[in-house]
């Protein structure tokens, strides 16, 4: 009962981090578009640059402050997954890679034989 416990609430922490990830994932999408769309104003209107000049460095700091929490994210996610492997009950006792967030192939080398 109790390690079904602790997997469930261990479950849910994967699940919220991944939703975090894709939501940073599809704000900076949606920023990029903004800026676009900043570009797009500008090349309408035929407007000078330094008429929305301010509007479009804000979007830049925005996004780029956005990428630095993506990294942070990151970092998260792999302690997250560090983390697990010192908890009762949720410890991966099984052959390979404990993160089932990467995608590991295994490959041999072919021989040919005639």
């Amino acid at each position: 009962m109790r390690k079904e416990m602790i997997w469930n609430a261990v479950h849910e922490v994967g699940i919220h981090t991944r939703a975090v990830e894709e939501l940073i994932e599809s704000t900076l999408t949606e920023l990029t578009e903004l800026q676009a769309k900043l570009i797009q104003v500008s090349n309408v209107a035929g407007v000078s640059y330094s008429t929305l000049q301010e509007s479009f460095e804000s979007v830049a700091a925005t996004i780029n402050d956005l990428v630095k929490v993506r990294g942070t994210m990151a970092q998260c996610h792999e302690t997250f997954v560090e983390t697990k492997e010192k908890i009762p009950g949720v410890r991966t006792t099984s052959w390979g890679n404990g993160d089932p967030c990467k995608c590991v192939i295994a490959q041999t080398d072919l021989r040919v034989v005639a």
